[in-house]
């Protein structure tokens, strides 16, 4: 590299030299007109001064310029000289002085200030900076004025070839279709150079291939690179190693250059079809197999991939169609052969299937390579199972008569074994199909006979399972569902569909409809078997009611006596027959009660009651309402006071108008202090009750007992016997308010001051609540005071 470097050094020198005499020829060749230039100068600054009005001078151009160009990476031993400034007002004798400045000025770049030489003092790199812009001026040395005005000039970094071709985005990696043409496009490479194309051939690249042939080529200008061979095969090689050159000066001797790699992969088309391994498959399956179980696997081998190596299978032929069936795993791409009906190796010993292996997705390139697809046979062998029993029926179903005699014959099951050796068979009932144990199997022929007697009407349907296995086999059995019927007999006599009473008004005219009966039997009825109904001898002649047959297995009643007395007689009873005319024909006896109600004028039933009649020989209805109501209510105010006592421990009895301190009355006797106690039974007055050996409950309600119940006779003085029953209530209210009265009292005998007792303040209060209770229910109890 470094002797083309010398070698280019070497040419631009001699350029060098060439410029310049070509330039010193010119400069003599032109000085008219750059007198003329001078002139032109000096005109435009007369102009320019002439319009300020002042006297113009004509000057001279005080610069001789020559052109300024440095050669880059120049490692000689000295500054390499760039150029040389000098003014016409400069006589040599030193008192001019040359200043530089600018970009690298004083850097990269000086000047002698007495001669002008501009020196270059470090290696310059064009790929850096490619050109410098200073600025010279002539000033007097001692004063430092400036002589000319300063000027502008560029010295430009001349470009040698010192910088080798780049790949700046390798490596690279490619991809095209295997058994692509001629001439198929693959990936572009691209290089760049930092030299400067516009000057000579630094920059100018051919691109080579040095890896890779002769599977691909590469075009010289563009880097293209494209296939050389035709069919390349990517089952036989799938990736390439490729290695492209990029060379600078046009490709020529002394250029650089540069190399980057590229991995080209083929990729895949289908191009193969699928093949079996071998022309013939064994398989084998046993004849206990279910149908769905997998038989075996064969699978053809496609090396292309994805899509393109995708296989599916059908089974062309042979004589094991119907019984076979083909599938394919989606993961392995195997074909999976699996039973579709159970196989029998007492039948048949071995099937034969013809198989086809195709591409779904052929590619119609390639279509004139061939066929894209592959057959085998598959020989699949039936094996020897130990097999259950097999019934000669899948189920059975029999009859036998109800009440049948014990070991009544139902009918029998056979089951026989499909192996060859035939092994005798042994029978049995589930039992948890038959837990009352109704049947009995001879555990040798199959016979099922009964135990003890059905009953239909208890059960119409037995539904058991035998099971049969073989005697001396592996315990392998069948089973078959066995449906018994119990076939009906007459024995069970008819009765009323329903039990309803029926209700008849007292005022019921002659031979009205009053009810139509009907029957029903636990037995089946036999077609145009029907129920015969007739009122029972006892009461055939009777003159209340009277029976019609209609013959459709209901009766009609009907009213032969003009109005019935709810005092006379309420309820009546109808013994009617009912005959079932079966075989053997059954009849029982129904008794359909009758009861007489009153009704209105339109016949519309207001009461079957005869409660009201015994009612009337005492107090009157309203009377006995009213009564009830007041000890329900007396009853309600008792539980509501317990329980508000219960929870607050307030007075039991507590009016809204009233205040314990308006009964204060102020005495100046003393009283007895706690010796009045004595005088009284503080338990008996906290609980009068007791007193009289009756403890009421306080966890529940009390009870209502009403005094009157049916067939009771009446009582003579009703209003003074409840008049007693009531009093020991109010006595109870009463003392529980003189016990409240004591409460208020208390404190004033205990100091002294009540000695008396009774006290006749705590009476006072007590007869004043009296009243108070006596005139808020006044209307509601009419009694006199019980105390007085």
């Amino acid at each position: 590299m470094w002797e083309g470097l010398r070698l280019q050094v070497f040419f631009l020198c001699l350029g060098a030299a060439l410029w310049s005499a070509a330039a010193a020829a010119t400069h003599r060749g032109s000085g008219p007109r750059e007198r003329g230039h001078r002139r032109h100068l000096s005109l435009h600054r007369h102009r320019e001064r002439g319009k300020e009005g002042q006297v113009l001078h004509r000057s001279k151009r005080g610069w001789v310029w020559n052109q300024f160009f440095v050669i880059e990476e120049y490692t000689g031993p000295d500054p390499v000289l760039v150029g040389r400034l000098h003014s016409d007002v400069d006589s040599g004798d030193g008192n001019i002085k040359y200043i530089l400045s600018g970009e690298g000025a004083g850097t990269i770049f000086v000047i002698d200030d007495k001669t002008g030489n501009i020196h270059a003092t470090k290696t310059l790199d064009r790929e850096e900076q490619a050109q410098y812009t200073l600025t010279a001026q002539a000033v007097n040395r001692e004063t430092n004025k400036p002589l000319e005005p300063p000027s502008e000039f560029i010295v430009k970094v001349q470009d040698i070839n010192d910088n080798p071709p780049e790949f700046l985005h390798g490596p690279y990696y490619g991809r095209v279709a295997e058994m692509s043409n001629v001439g198929t496009s693959v990936i572009k490479v691209t290089a760049t150079d930092a030299d400067d194309p516009t000057y000579g051939n630094s920059a100018r690249l051919v691109y080579s291939i040095l890896q890779g042939q002769p599977y691909f080529s590469v075009e010289p200008q563009t880097g293209i690179i494209r296939t050389a061979l035709p069919n390349m095969d990517r089952e036989a090689r799938q990736e390439y190693d490729v290695v492209i050159q990029a060379k600078d000066m046009g490709g020529h001797m002394g250029g650089l250059s540069g190399t980057t790699q590229v991995k080209i992969t083929l990729t895949d088309v289908n191009d193969n079809p699928p093949k079996f391994a071998q022309g013939v498959y064994a398989m084998a399956v046993s004849e206990d197999k279910v149908p769905g179980e997998e038989v075996g696997r064969l699978k053809a081998r496609d090396p292309d991939l994805a899509e393109n190596g995708l296989v599916d299978y059908r089974i062309l032929e042979g004589d094991g169609m119907n019984l076979f069936e083909i599938t394919k795993d989606s993961e392995t791409q195997e074909a999976v052969i699996k039973l579709k009906k159970p196989v029998d190796f007492e039948t048949k010993r071995s099937y034969t299937l013809k198989v086809e292996a195709s591409n779904p997705h052929v590619d119609p390139r390639f279509t004139a390579w061939g066929p894209y697809k592959d057959t085998t046979i598959v020989k699949i062998s039936v094996e020897d199972a130990d097999e259950p029993p097999t019934f000669i029926a899948p189920g059975y179903n029999f009859e036998v008569e109800e009440n049948a005699a014990a070991g009544t014959l139902v009918g029998r099951v056979h089951a026989k074994d499909t192996d060859i050796m035939n092994n005798p068979i042994r029978y049995m009932i589930l039992r948890y199909t038959d837990l009352e144990e109704f049947f009995t199997i001879n555990t040798e022929d199959g016979i099922i006979k009964t135990t003890r007697p059905l009953d239909r009407e208890a059960q119409a349907w037995h539904n058991i399972s035998v099971s049969a296995a073989e005697i001396g086999g592996h315990h392998q059995d069948a089973k078959v569902r066995v449906n018994i019927k119990v076939k009906d007999v007459n024995d069970n006599a008819p009765e009323f569909a329903t039990q309803n009473e029926v209700l008849v008004c007292e005022n019921v005219s002659p031979g009205k409809l009053i009810e139509t009966v009907s029957a029903t039997d636990k037995d089946e009825m036999a077609h145009r078997q029907h129920f015969h109904f007739s009122l029972a001898p006892e009461v055939a002649n009777n003159h209340s009611f009277s029976l019609k047959d209609n013959r459709d297995s209901t009766a009609s009643i009907f009213v032969i006596r003009k109005g019935f007395s709810r005092m006379s007689q309420d309820v009546y009873h109808l013994p009617i027959e009912i005959n079932d005319n079966g075989v053997p024909p059954m009849s029982s006896t129904n008794t359909l009660i009758i009861r007489v109600c009153s009704c209105d004028s339109k016949d519309t039933i207001l009461s079957c009651n005869v409660e009201p009649f015994i009612l009337s020989a005492g107090l009157s209805t309203g009377a006995l309402i009213a009564i009830l109501a007041c000890i329900v209510i007396l009853l309600a105010i008792v539980v509501l006071f317990v329980a508000l006592r219960r929870q607050k421990k307030e007075p039991l009895i507590v009016f809204e108008e009233e205040d314990i301190r308006e009964n204060i009355i102020t005495y100046d006797d003393e009283g007895g202090g706690e010796e009045d106690t004595e005088a009284f039974d503080i338990a008996t007055l906290q609980n009068p009750d007791g007193a009289n050996g009756f403890l009421p409950r306080k966890d529940i309600k009390p009870e209502l007992q009403y005094p009157m119940r049916p067939g009771l006779r009446p009582i003579g003085n009703s209003y003074s016997n409840w008049t007693e029953q009531i009093k020991p209530l109010l006595a109870y209210f009463l003392e529980r308010r003189r016990t409240e009265c004591l409460k208020y009292y208390g404190p004033w005998r205990r100091s002294g001051h009540l000695r008396d007792i009774p006290d006749p303040r705590v009476k006072e209060c007590t007869n004043h609540a009296w009243s108070k209770f006596q005139a808020r229910n006044r209307k509601c109890l009419q009694i006199p005071d019980p105390f007085k």
